[in-house]
């Protein structure tokens, strides 16, 4: 036991004290992020809202974060990260305090958008801030450090939150949603010191180097593949709740328990199984191939039985293709980035999970109103097959030489 606990012990170390301190304060970001999870249920059990309305809502969510996601990539690129990561925070600490006194359908879709738009610019200045405090060969395990924080605040807060529902009420969340944005950010801005980006200590006029994202058509197949599988990994956050609901019986608090799995496990095993995949050499692509194939097992195996025991393993099959998937994708598209671009690709690259969640909850709303749940995850599980071919090609034009455009601008073969 000794030598196991060392050896987990030892996939943390190396780490720079930024990448840590960065880690603290997304976590407490994230443990406060307890309405999220909860968002759909509150918005049918409280304000009595219909699944097609919800799914406008979290259209409009989306939207938000398409919106703050590109802006905070053009922001990180001009003003830097560190003042984005800062008044994200603090303002959308405000914006989640407000948000429980919107009452009308239209009212809701107005502020969730400009909560969202302001709350996920935070999400490429903290993929900046990563390359930035890492040191030489730690990108990919600071990513993961970072994932292990943020999932860590996700599974205590939506079991708190789902306690607090049971025993409080729903409104009580958006109270310590939005304090814990505002001490993350005011914990950020005390304790860790600005630094410039790798580019910008090169020099004040940062040289932009290589294409742009929009037209290195590589890059976009790749945005494409995780566009079409951030849709479908979106239905555990919005439709899924509802199904765990009304198909399988369960309350706010057992939900919470189900998201806790997702999180905990991630907290547990993500770091060695990276530091385990790195040594396999396994490819970035390849395990993002890996994550969709077990995105989309856990889909169907839903379908497989109605005992309730299978939502904890569909949940694990998701958490498991989350945490092959997640940081080698992150740290695909920032081996990709041409120097001085990293803010635009990186913030492309955020945006693909705000149309994620722009298609895929309305999506998964109007096909369950539709079509049930039983045939709806049928057809994410189909999908999720052809996004799995898309991946595998993907993996093949990395292989060629003349297709790949790496950080420094020159066409080569790259570690994919």
């Amino acid at each position: 036991m000794r030598k196991i606990y060392q050896n987990y012990i030892s996939n943390f170390q190396g780490l720079s004290k930024e990448i840590w301190l960065l880690s603290l304060v997304t976590f407490i970001n994230r443990a406060g992020a307890m309405v999220i999870p909860f968002l759909s249920l509150y918005l049918v059990n409280s304000k009595g809202f219909t699944l097609p309305q919800v799914g406008w809502i979290m259209t409009s969510f989306g939207l938000g974060s398409l919106a703050g996601t590109w802006l905070g990539g053009k922001l990180t690129d001009s003003i830097g990260f560190y003042k984005v990561i800062v008044f994200s925070l603090f303002i959308s600490g405000v914006g989640f305090i407000l948000l429980q006194f919107i009452d009308t359908f239209y009212g809701f879709c107005a502020a969730i958008f400009s909560l969202i738009f302001v709350a996920d610019a935070y999400r490429p200045a903290i993929f900046v801030a990563a390359d930035t405090y890492s040191k030489p060969g730690n990108v990919t395990r600071s990513i993961t450090l970072i994932r292990l924080a943020i999932n860590l605040g996700f599974s205590i807060g939506p079991l708190i939150g789902g306690i607090i529902i049971a025993s409080i009420s729903y409104t009580s969340l958006f109270w310590i949603d939005g304090i814990t944005c505002i001490l993350a950010s005011v914990g950020l801005f005390l304790l860790l010191k600005p630094k410039e980006s790798k580019e910008e200590l090169k020099g004040k006029a940062i040289v932009k180097e290589g294409i742009s994202p929009y037209k290195n058509g590589v890059y976009m197949l790749f945005f494409i593949i995780m566009v079409a599988n951030g849709i479908m990994f979106v239905q555990y956050f919005s439709v899924m709740p509802l199904y765990y609901e009304q198909a399988h019986f369960l309350t706010e608090d057992l939900i919470g328990w189900l998201f806790f799995i997702n999180g905990a496990v991630i907290v547990i095993f993500e770091m060695p199984l990276i530091a385990w995949l790195e040594k396999k050499k396994l490819s970035k692509t390849m395990a993002t191939f890996w994550g969709i194939a077990l995105l989309a097992i856990s889909f169907i195996v839903l379908n497989v039985s109605s005992w309730s025991g299978v939502l904890v393993i569909a949940m694990l099959l998701m958490t498991l293709g989350e945490m092959i998937g997640s940081p080698f994708s992150n740290a695909l598209a920032l081996e990709m980035s041409p120097k001085g671009r990293k803010g635009s690709y990186m913030g492309l690259y955020s945006m693909s999970f705000s149309l994620s969640h722009i298609f895929g909850h309305n999506g998964g709303m109007n096909m369950v109103d539709s079509f049930g749940y039983t045939n709806t995850w049928n057809y994410i599980f189909i999908f999720l097959v052809g996004i799995g071919g898309l991946s595998l090609w993907l993996h093949y034009l990395l292989k060629k030489p003349s297709e790949v455009v790496p950080s420094d601008g020159i066409k080569c073969k790259a570690n994919v």
